[in-house]
């Protein structure tokens, strides 16, 4: 199931469709029914002549009961200058009121979050539904990873599949890059670019949405294109290892870091050892997101939602 059918939800779809998944059914909703019910018909006219077969129709919170995976993109828009912490109190209260309608429907899949600020709404999704934190995964920074390997590929004229980086921290405006893993074929890329470049690379990466917000109003082909993969890797079992949001305990946030996804969700996170640098860098960042969460009096004025 797919929770919003703007610009994200319908990319999504639309990548659902023209990939080959594990994917045999999906349903759209959205709070203005119409806009799911006129996504699903445009869509099922591909259905003819797309790579795979999928269902394809509209539906309610209701129908979340027999879903493997639901994936949230509902929520406020990301204006133009707006950054995601500006989004924050807007889309915590609509993430609510999302999360207990499809958990009364008796769901217990897994849920992917995209809906900005990502790993502070992943945070509150895995508070309110009561699910284990491996069942709840943000899109974190896999498309901040792979801008990051896309960029460095124009450097060194190598396919960014080849490339093994990760952009890691919050999903914005002080995340980073982990140059000192970074590599491509076992080579450092610090070997291969100087640090005036890779400096610039890192910049680039962090603000290429507003970029894009500038131009054409939003983001959605590429963050579509990342949410199939995470999709792709927990119903295929794939174990891959991607930069996902997931939950800290120790310092009791989201944030985007590699982990292993794969059926159960996230299986384990990687532990990767950071130079001093890059751990002054991570302890900003989460202390970034502690104050987002802490903002919201979550902890204050619930506790985690118990279900049966």
């Amino acid at each position: 199931m797919i929770v919003g059918t703007g610009h994200v939800g319908a990319s999504i779809a639309f990548a659902i469709l023209n990939q080959q998944t594990a994917v045999n059914e999906l349903i759209l909703t959205d709070i203005i029914a119409k806009d799911a019910e006129g996504e699903a018909m445009d869509l099922s006219d591909a259905i003819a002549v797309a790579p795979s077969y999928v269902k394809i129709r509209n539906g309610t919170y209701k129908d979340a009961k027999d879903c493997d995976i639901v994936i949230i993109t509902a929520g406020a828009a990301q204006h133009n200058k707006e950054t995601r912490r500006d989004l924050l109190k807007r889309n915590a209260n609509i993430v609510k009121g999302m999360v207990d309608q499809i958990m009364n429907s008796g769901f217990n899949g897994i849920f992917i979050v995209v809906t900005n600020p990502v790993d502070v709404m992943s945070y509150l999704v895995w508070k309110f539904s009561g699910l284990p934190s491996e069942k709840v995964i943000g899109t974190g920074t896999v498309l901040d990873s792979a801008r990051l390997c896309e960029r460095i590929s124009e450097y060194v004229g190598v396919n960014p599949k080849s490339i093994h980086a990760y952009q890691v921290g919050e999903h914005g405006d002080s995340e980073f890059a982990l140059w000192s893993s970074a590599n491509i074929g076992g080579q450092p890329v610090s070997t291969m670019l100087p640090a005036s470049t890779m400096s610039g690379i890192e910049g680039f990466v962090r603000g290429k949405a507003y970029d894009i917000i500038e131009r054409k109003g939003n983001t959605e082909y590429g963050i579509g294109v990342c949410t199939v993969r995470i999709m792709s890797c927990i119903l295929n079992d794939e174990r891959r290892v991607l930069s996902v949001s997931s939950y800290h305990d120790y310092d009791d946030v989201y944030y985007g870091f590699p982990a292993v996804v794969g059926r159960e969700g996230i299986i384990r996170q990687i532990d990767v050892e950071l130079s001093e640098a890059e751990g002054i860098k991570l302890a900003k960042s989460v202390n970034v997101l502690r104050d987002m969460v802490d903002s919201l009096n979550i902890n204050k004025k619930l506790d985690r939602v118990k279900r049966k």
